[in-house]
This record gives C-alpha cells, sequence and structure tokens, in this order.
C-alpha cells in the first residue's frame, strides 16, 4: 500500500514568525503610488523577488488605526527590492514600525549579506517574555574573513 507522509513544517512555522522593519522615507509620487521604504528587503527576504512570495502587514505602532493608505513597501536594496507590491496600510511616517506576518519559514534559514548588510537579530516571545536567540551581526562581522594582501598595504 502507498503511504502518504505530510511534513506540516512551514504551515507551522511561517505563522510563527513576524519581521519588524523600522520605516525610512516615505515618498508619494502623485497619480502613481506612495512608496514606503524599510531598513530591510532582498538580504532579510528574498522570497518576493525570488518567486513572488505575498506578504501581510501592519503599521505596529497603529495597529487600532483604520488601514486606509494604499502603498508600495520597498526594501533599501536596489530598485527591483520590492516587499510588498500593493497594500492597504495605516497612515505611515518615517519611524513607525512595520509588523510583516508568516516569515518563520524561510525568512532567517534564507537571509544572506546581500550588499553586505549584516542580518538582523531574532526574538522568542513567548507568554509575555522576549529573549534574544540569535545576536545581530555587526560590520566586525561581515569584514572577519577580509583579507588586504601585503603587496597592497602601504
Amino acid at each position: 500500500m502507498p503511504k502518504l507522509i505530510l511534513e506540516p513544517g512551514r504551515s507551522i512555522v511561517g505563522p510563527a514568525g513576524t519581521t519588524l522593519y523600522t520605516v525610512g522615507p516615505v515618498k508619494e509620487i502623485p497619480g502613481v503610488r506612495t512608496y514606503v521604504a524599510v531598513d530591510g528587503g532582498l538580504s532579510d527576504n528574498p522570497r518576493p523577488a525570488l518567486y513572488g512570495a505575498e506578504y501581510e502587514a501592519i503599521v505596529a505602532n497603529k495597529a487600532n488605526q483604520p488601514r486606509t493608505m494604499p502603498v508600495r513597501v520597498s526594501g533599501k536594496h536596489c530598485e527591483t527590492d520590492t516587499l510588498i507590491p500593493e497594500i492597504a496600510l495605516q497612515p505611515v511616517e518615517e519611524g513607525d514600525i512595520l509588523a510583516v506576518f508568516c516569515t518563520g519559514a524561510y525568512n532567517y534559514a534564507m537571509a544572506s549579506n546581500y550588499n553586505r548588510f549584516p542580518r538582523p537579530a531574532m526574538v522568542l516571545v513567548k507568554d509575555g517574555q522576549a529573549d534574544l536567540i540569535v545576536e545581530r551581526e555587526g560590520l566586525e562581522d561581515l569584514v572577519r574573513q577580509d583579507r588586504i594582501p601585503a603587496r597592497l598595504v602601504r
């Protein structure tokens, strides 16, 4: 008899993760769209660029306000770094915190140092308690393996 084996990993782990971004510039192009830039993108979530993964999000510090502002959420890496092509958010401004849901399955596993960006920290939150489980990378982590050949040093 054939066996049916299911591995529900993504369906459990995906919804368990939320990625928090700090909003940078908000740029309105009248008659076109409003862009919301965040402090991440391809380096911490390549899925939208690679195969069109779609996400829901809210402005976490304005979660009780209505979502009336249509925007495009863009990362900070390059002109093709779009995290969410179209979404209605609460009125968003620089400094707000954007919470992107269901990022637990692949974000950290697929994160890279694209454009020499350090990977973000990971925090486990359960029953009102938060614990740092992966430290944020710093510049020293990025350059630790770099070497300058002696012939190029003056």
